[in-house]
């Protein structure tokens, strides 16, 4: 099993894309992987003849054996899959430190119930549905049971049209059961329906877990006044026809103060500060069911209406699954914005191999004295820095986001 993801501590064999026994050449794509972060094909390392170990639906830790491609008069290895290898570093992890591979456990035998996803669902027989991942996160939103469809993709996979027409279909009078009466004395929470997580959750869940157990993290707060920011928005749109968003903007502001900031732009690791090369800045955007993190690369020296183009476009793919791994690994720094739910203020919870992490409010207009005695309607945006203590402390935190508010209230540097 591949490392496909700075993050990816196990994957799914959602399909072979070769028959076994078949011959393959170095380079061909022999598998379809459910990673923690998208799904990817996996190209042979070697030519020779394929031999499937894990089946698909098989969830493997990183490192198992799923496969052997086998040279002339080679034979493959008896007793099942073998414990898992160690596993190498995700290739284009775009930092200047790298990370040493974690130690994967070791592997269950394939087709065994510690194997197989929680995801893939199983008919009577024993056999696995076959059903592309948007279709079966959608089976699961809309309540509809895969095992009892037909697949209309290649080789009778469920597709996500099946699940919309199944989910469309009318339901039989006699399949609708009155709901039970409540025994006596019983309030109860009613129907308890269990969702298992998907790989994205699952990794969400562990690193929100090991950040806050693991790292002793402190806020400092601001408020920025981007009257003079949304003012520039609204002539650049008026000029032009659109304009980067003020998100975009933040992402330039904290990409310019990184690098004036290096010790923002790193990580606490083993008694040691990591400091890295390049400013990546994650965007947290919110998915179908989740919350991934694509990274703009260089944010510190790309003009702002590049990170407009870039973040629209990993936005896009993000929403509609496409987004791949590297776009996914890389960040030095992250910019969580809840403004456009109408949020004012939140705290955010640090990316473990990361110093820090920015929540950005909505805009609020205020009245706020001029210095004559009177008062103006400004914008005020409140922003949130949470920081590692161990890397990061009070006045650093504090000047790294004073300089990210000054370079706000300036936009047009923001523009150079």
């Amino acid at each position: 099993m591949p490392r496909l993801s700075d993050s990816m501590e196990e994957g799914t064999i959602l399909r072979w894309l070769v028959a076994d026994g078949a011959q393959v050449a170095r380079g061909d794509e022999i598998a379809e992987i459910e990673t923690d972060k998208a799904n990817m094909t996996y190209e042979a390392d070697a030519a020779g003849t394929f031999r499937a170990v894990a089946a698909e639906g098989d969830a493997l830790p990183v490192g198992a054996v799923i496969a052997h491609v086998l040279a002339d008069g080679e034979e493959a290895p008896s007793g099942g899959a073998p414990a898992a290898a160690p596993a190498g570093p995700v290739a284009g992890d775009s930092r200047s430190a790298s990370k040493p591979a974690e130690s994967p456990a070791p592997a269950p035998p394939a087709g065994s119930a510690a194997a197989s996803s929680p995801s893939m669902p199983v008919v009577g027989d024993g056999s696995r549905v076959k059903a592309s991942p948007v279709a079966r996160r959608l089976a699961r939103e809309l309540g509809v049971e895969l095992a009892s469809l037909s697949g209309s993709g290649p080789g009778g996979r469920i597709v996500k049209a099946d699940v919309e027409a199944a989910a469309a279909a009318p339901v039989p009078a006699a399949a609708v059961a009155a709901p039970a009466a409540p025994a006596a004395g019983v309030t109860g929470k009613g129907d308890v329906t269990t969702v298992a997580l998907t790989s994205t959750q699952k990794t969400i869940a562990r690193r929100m877990a090991e950040s806050k157990a693991t790292m002793p993290d402190f806020q400092v707060r601001t408020e920025a006044d981007v009257t003079e920011l949304l003012a520039l928005r609204a002539q650049m749109k008026a000029a032009q026809g659109s304009a980067p968003s003020v998100n975009d903007f933040v992402v330039k502001a904290c990409g310019l103060a990184l690098r004036e900031h290096p010790r923002a732009n790193g990580a606490y690791k083993d008694g040691a500060f990591e400091l890295y090369g390049r400013v990546n800045v994650g965007v947290a955007v919110a998915g179908e069911g989740t919350l991934v993190v694509p990274t703009i690369f260089d944010a510190d020296t790309q003009p702002v209406t590049a990170i407009a183009q870039q973040t629209r476009a990993l936005a896009e793919r993000v929403r509609s699954g496409t987004v791949l791994p590297p776009e996914l690994s890389g960040g030095t720094f992250t910019v969580s914005n809840l403004g456009m739910f109408g949020v004012t203020s939140f705290t955010a919870v640090i990316n473990p191999g990361q110093a820090a992490i920015l929540a950005v409010g909505a805009a609020v207009a205020r009245a706020v004295p001029d210095g004559d005695g009177r008062f103006a309607a400004r914008s005020l945006m409140d922003l949130s820095l949470s920081c590692d203590h161990r890397i990061l402390y009070g006045a650093d935190a504090a000047q790294f986001l004073a300089r990210v508010r000054e370079l706000l209230q300036t936009p047009f540097a923001l523009l150079a």
